[in-house]
């Protein structure tokens, strides 16, 4: 079964981050070996900016380059991905899904199922592009969404794999005022709902930079923020290597940084 590497909230094109990451994706690619082990998930926040189309192009190459040395790639948005950060716009949903799916017809959850784990992609985004609430950094999935997570869940193919894995952008448990999970209790609800025949083994997020564990909430096992990345402003980056298959202590810091 394949490892996963935890990234999320990089902010290319902030300062020198774009060169912070380069660096990061060198160190992932000489390290682990071989790469088909490996499943990289990229929980939002690729960018700094959407509005600067070199920000897209920059995401876009480094994960390119981590799939042609073998590794598996998965991103989901954030909201510096729909906009600057503090405002988003519709028109950078459907590019966002053209430049890193490859298509405009991907609806969220996003499900890929790979060797016996079913990886569940979450958009925090997708209730937050109104006219009347698409300023500040807070987000929410809508009743849509979740009730098309609620049905995933209850999916025989979902239900039988050996673990499953729901990853985002928005932290569902630390709200800090403005940067909130609306409808954090009502994912905590849904989840919850299928822990007998379809329990979620990670939840994987990023947004507040701190990179702290929340194991045990809401019964699931592992619960990570992974900081940002490239550690912007000098927050916490964490760069976590999971093994579903052994116990959650295990897991470790894989550290990937350059000397900067």
């Amino acid at each position: 079964m394949r490892k996963i590497i935890h990234l999320s909230d990089t902010h290319i094109g902030y300062e020198d981050l774009g060169e912070r990451f380069r660096c990061i994706v060198d160190n992932i690619i000489f390290v682990c070996s071989p790469a088909e082990e490996y499943v990289v998930l990229w929980t939002g926040d690729l960018v700094e900016s959407a509005l600067d189309e070199s920000n897209y192009e920059e995401a876009r190459a480094q994960k390119e380059k981590l799939e042609a040395a073998g590794f598996i790639v998965l991103v989901i948005p954030g909201n510096h991905d729909y906009g600057t950060g503090l405002f988003s716009s519709k028109k950078y949903v459907k590019l966002f899904k053209e430049t890193f799916y490859g298509t405009g017809d991907v609806v969220y959850p996003k499900l890929d199922v790979i060797d016996d784990v079913a990886f569940i992609g979450l958009d925090t985004m997708a209730e937050e592009i109104h006219w009347y609430d698409r300023l500040w950094a807070n987000g929410e999935l809508g009743d849509e969404q979740l009730k098309r997570l609620d049905s995933l869940l209850g999916e025989k193919s979902v239900q039988e794999c050996a673990y499953r894995v729901v990853y985002m952008h928005h932290h569902p448990f630390n709200q800090l005022m403005l940067h909130e999970l609306k409808d954090s209790e009502a994912l905590g609800e849904a989840l919850r709902k299928h822990c007998d025949a379809a329990r979620v083994d990670a939840l994987l997020f990023g947004h507040n930079h701190y990179g702290k564990k929340w194991n045990g909430t809401w019964d699931i096992a592992r619960c990570y923020d992974a900081g940002s990345t490239t550690r912007k402003w000098n927050f916490a980056g964490y760069h976590r290597v999971i093994d579903l298959s052994k116990d959650p202590r295990l897991d470790y810091d894989g550290d990937f940084h350059c000397s900067y």
